[in-house]
């Protein structure tokens, strides 16, 4: 009699944070090699993505949402500064914290990036429809709002 294969369950099969980590990896993967191609690293492209359409930010929220370490963020903001593509504003209230936002030669600079960036999002998101990618969404920014440990308005180390 033959042996029935027994099913293996790996705890990372089942682990949210696993399953999260894993599918931003591979995705990202997959347009980080469109980033690079059109002339921007991983690094710059989360910067511009995030300070695209936005308000000025914080670097520590900048460092935040791009899931960069500060200190990282500061000196990639110094190149893309001298770049003209960002600027550094200071803070109304606390001049502890410098405020960040995009140029409009850098919105100009990542306009295509961010249209090729749209779809690819579309391209992933299809096999599940749109409204399954809304509802994954908006439990995503839940999850986000519900775990964010960071003060909008903490000092920068810059």
């Amino acid at each position: 009699m033959a042996e029935k294969k027994r099913d293996v369950h790996r705890f990372v099969d089942d682990y949210l944070p696993a399953l999260l980590a894993q599918a931003s990896q591979l995705i990202s993967a997959e347009f980080h090699k469109v980033a690079r191609q059109q002339g921007f690293s991983v690094s710059e492209w989360r910067v511009m993505a995030s300070l695209a359409g936005s308000e000025p930010v914080s670097i520590g929220q900048l460092a935040q949402v791009t899931v960069t370490k500060q200190p990282t963020v500061t000196r990639l903001l110094d190149r893309m500064e001298s770049r003209g593509q960002v600027e550094r504003l200071p803070h109304e209230s606390d001049r502890r914290i410098t405020l960040v936002r995009i140029t409009p030669a850098g919105t100009k600079a990542v306009e295509h990036l961010m249209e090729l960036a749209q779809e690819h999002e579309r391209r992933v998101l299809e096999p599940f429809g749109l409204r399954r990618a809304d509802d994954l969404k908006q439990t995503l920014r839940r999850m986000i709002d519900l775990h964010v440990h960071v003060p909008l308005d903490e000092p920068d180390e810059d």
